[in-house]
């Protein structure tokens, strides 16, 4: 088990750009693959973006490509979040999540643990 605590969220302009942070706990942090996913009201928590133990290999849902990149330091139990070219579409709770599979996943059901949620908002 791990516990994350993510934060960075916040109410942004489109076009801007913000970086969410995921501390995790545990001496074990660098054997989870790690995840981003969001929720908006009304609507199914979606996929955004993992990383593998090492960091090399990446993933990213279509609709964030190329605008958002994931990191993580092992060092330091952290993963990032860095949104860039922010839209209205991007408002939703943004959670970190670990999984104790060895591969990326793309579902929820995929992690186990998962933080509290931090809210990011986009206006037009």
């Amino acid at each position: 088990q791990v516990q994350l605590v993510e934060s960075g969220g916040g109410l942004v302009q489109a076009g801007g750009s913000l970086r969410l942070s995921c501390a995790a706990s545990g001496r074990a942090f660098s054997n989870y693959v790690m995840g981003w996913f969001r929720q908006a009201p009304g609507k199914e928590r979606e996929f955004v973006a993992a990383i593998i133990w090492s960091g090399r290999t990446t993933n990213y849902a279509d609709s964030v490509k190329g605008r958002f990149t994931i990191s993580r330091d092992n060092g330091k139990n952290t993963v990032y979040l860095q949104m860039n070219s922010l839209k209205p579409e991007d408002t939703a709770v943004y959670y970190c999540a670990a999984s104790a599979y060895l591969s990326i996943g793309f579902s929820p059901s995929r992690y186990n643990d998962w933080g509290q949620g931090t809210q990011v908002t986009v206006s037009s």
